[in-house]
């Protein structure tokens, strides 16, 4: 078995790592230490399953699962968050991810997770897929911040953590300009004025 970790923290990608070596004695694990180094990572292996952070340096899990989908579809993703489920579980499978679960769970779900995946299956929590069923029966009540596309979901959530323009636009390998913009596109389809009322929604919305 070829297991791919990304994390840009090596106390979690450590912490992972013991847990599959414990399950997986003979499996090859590497690790990634943001989006664009799993990305490059990518080719070097036939892996058996990648697990990814949806929040990381450079290209967020949302984009990676594309990535690898394009590439390589067959390949099972396994997102890890420290996010509430409710606001990027929907997300990530409708990217293509096989399987959701928060880091706090990882201890007691990763493994179980991992079989099922491998199984061709979707990995979900009773919590989870409670979630996603009220979606699929349009009981699931869209939010102001549902509509933001997955980019700019992320724009947000750095703008949400007091982050500026110039930091962001680094961080996420983009321009100051198109980072600007996307400011803008958020700011309209939220009916919000500045970045304090960013902050203030996240906060309430339980998005940080």
């Amino acid at each position: 078995m070829n297991i791919l970790i990304g994390d840009d923290h090596a106390i979690v990608r450590k912490g992972l790592k013991m847990i599959l070596t414990e399950a997986y004695p003979h499996a090859y694990i590497e690790e990634a230490i943001d989006g664009a180094d799993l990305v490059k990572r990518l080719h070097n292996k036939p892996w058996s399953v990648i697990i990814s952070d949806i929040s990381m340096p450079g290209r967020s899990g949302l984009e990676i699962i594309k990535v690898v989908k394009e590439y390589y579809p067959k390949i099972p993703i396994l997102i890890l968050s420290l996010h509430s489920p409710e606001h990027y579980a929907v997300r990530t499978f409708k990217a293509g991810a096989s399987g959701y679960i928060t880091k706090e769970s990882a201890p007691e779900e990763l493994v179980k997770a991992i079989e099922q995946v491998l199984g061709g299956r979707k990995y979900v929590s009773p919590e989870i897929g409670e979630m996603l069923l009220h979606a699929q029966l349009d009981e699931y009540n869209e939010e102001l911040h549902q509509s933001l596309s997955d980019r700019e979901m992320e724009v947000f959530r750095q703008i949400a953590l007091g982050k500026k323009i110039t930091d962001i636009a680094e961080e996420l390998s983009l321009s100051v300009n198109t980072i600007s913009t996307y400011r803008t596109r958020i700011l309209e389809k939220m009916h919000l004025s500045s970045n304090a009322e960013i902050a203030r929604y996240a906060l309430q919305h339980g998005i940080l």
